[in-house]
C-alpha cells in the first residue's frame, strides 16, 4: 500500500527540520517564509522490532521493512483558499495524501522569527484550519449545485442522500468545523469520498518544543490539547532540535545512549510513525523465508485474500487458503518447522481476518 502522510503548518514552525529527520532528505531550512516550495518527498522505514527478530531467527538473504511516504508541503499563509502565496498548491499536494501530520510551533525562541510576530499554536492551527475548511466549503457548495435539482425534483435516491449529506457537511464547515467532526457515519461519507475532502482527512498534531519541554510538555502543549479534545486526534510532542541531533549519530547504541540522557525511551520520529500508523487504522503481517523476511501494510479488518493482494491481485483473485503463525509462537518456537509440529500452524479460509504481526503463507492458483 502506497501510504503518504502531508506534514503541513505555517512557515518557521519546524516542519521542515522535523521532514528532515524523518527521512533524511535535506529540505532547505531556512528563517524565512516559503524557504520550500516545491513539496520534498521522503520514503520512510517503518521501525519494527519484530521484524528484526524474525531475521535473526530465519537469517533471510535480504529484510525488506515497511515504507511510508512524507511530503513536506509548503507553508501556509492567510487566504490560501482563494490561491494567496502558494495556496492553490499547497491545497492540491495536500489533496493526494492519506493523512495529515500539522506541526505547531511551541517553543519560544527570539532567534527564529514567526511569520505573525509571536507565539500562538491556538491561532496558527485556526489559521490553517480555516483555510482547509474555506477550500472544502467551496468544493462542497460546487457539488451542491450540481445535485440539488436532481435530488428534489427526480426520483434518484443517492442524488437525495447525498445532497442530505452534502447540507451536514455544509453546515458543518460553516460553523468553523472540520469534516471530519461531522455527526456523520462511516457509510454516509463514502457518497462524498470523490470529493477528496482536505478537513476529513485524519490529523495528528505535533508540538514542536523545546529541548527542557520534551519530556513532560509546557503551557503550549496543554493549550494544543484542551483545543482538540474534542476532534479524536493525537497530539504527540516532539523536538524537531533533538531529533536532528539523533538524525546525525552514526550507531543504533549512539542514539540510544543520547535518548536515555534525555529521559526519552524512543525517538519522536518512531513515536511518529507509529502514530500516523495507529490514525490511519493500518497493521502489519509478515513473510518470512530463506530469501527475505518482509512487512506489509495492510488496513485492520483486512481478510487473507485481502492480505494477499497486496502482495500481489493474482494471489487475491486465485486465493485458495493461508498458512498462519502467531508471531509469538514463532519466536518462542523459533522455526516454521518447530511451530508445525507443536500444532502452531493454522489453515485458514476466505473469511479470516488479519491480526496484527500474523506470520503468513499464502497458497493460491491463477
Amino acid at each position: 500500500m502506497a501510504l503518504q502522510c502531508g506534514i503541513v503548518g505555517l512557515p518557521n514552525v519546524g516542519k521542515s527540520t522535523l521532514f528532515n529527520c524523518l527521512s533524511n532528505a535535506k529540505a532547505q531550512a531556512a528563517n524565512f517564509p516559503f524557504c520550500t516550495i516545491e513539496p520534498n518527498v521522503g520514503v520512510i522505514t517503518v521501525p519494527d522490532n519484530r521484524l528484526n527478530k524474525l531475521s535473526e531467527l530465519v537469517k533471510p538473504q535480504r529484510i525488506v521493512p515497511n515504507t511510508i511516504e512524507i511530503v513536506d508541503i509548503a507553508g501556509l499563509v492567510k487566504g490560501a483558499s482563494k490561491g494567496e502565496g502558494l495556496g492553490n498548491q499547497f491545497l492540491g499536494n495536500i489533496r493526494t495524501t492519506n493523512a495529515i501530520i500539522h506541526v505547531l510551533r511551541c517553543f519560544d525562541d527570539g532567534n527564529v522569527i514567526h511569520v505573525d510576530g509571536s507565539v500562538d499554536p491556538i491561532r496558527d492551527k485556526e489559521i490553517i484550519d480555516t483555510e482547509l475548511q474555506l477550500k472544502d466549503l467551496d468544493t462542497v457548495e460546487k457539488r451542491i449545485q450540481k445535485v440539488e435539482k436532481m435530488a428534489k425534483t427526480g426520483g434518484d435516491k443517492d442524488a437525495k442522500k447525498t445532497y442530505e449529506i452534502l447540507t451536514v457537511v455544509k453546515a458543518t464547515l460553516e460553523s468553523g468545523k472540520s469534516v471530519r467532526i461531522a455527526p456523520l457515519t462511516e457509510e454516509d461519507f463514502e457518497y462524498i469520498s470523490d470529493l477528496g475532502l482536505l478537513t476529513q482527512k485524519p490529523v495528528l498534531y505535533v508540538c514542536n518544543v523545546d529541548e527542557a519541554s520534551v519530556v513532560e510538555g509546557n503551557k503550549y502543549v496543554d493549550l494544543v490539547k484542551e483545543a482538540v479534545k474534542d476532534e479524536n486526534a493525537e497530539v504527540l510532542i516532539i523536538s524537531a532540535k533533538i531529533e536532528s541531533e539523533i538524525a546525525e549519530l552514526e550507531s543504533f547504541e549512539e542514539r540510544q545512549i543520547f535518548l536515555e540522557d534525555m529521559g526519552l525511551s524512543e525517538s519522536g520520529v518512531t513515536k511518529l510513525i507509529q502514530a500516523a500508523y495507529k490514525l490511519l487504522k493500518l497493521s502489519t503481517y509478515f513473510t518470512a523465508g530463506v530469501q527475505e523476511v518482509r512487512a506489509w501494510t495492510i488496513t485492520q479488518g483486512f481478510t487473507a485474500p485481502q492480505a494477499a493482494g497486496v502482495i500481489h491481485t493474482d494471489f487475491e483473485k486465485g486465493f485458495i487458503r493461508a498458512e498462519v503463525i502467531k508471531y509469538n509462537d514463532f519466536v518462542a518456537l523459533g522455526s516454521e518447522n518447530a511451530c508445525k509440529e507443536a500444532g502452531k500452524l493454522s489453515v485458514e479460509g476466505k473469511t479470516y481476518i488479519v491480526e496484527d504481526g500474523d506470520i503468513m503463507h499464502f497458497r493460491f492458483n491463477v
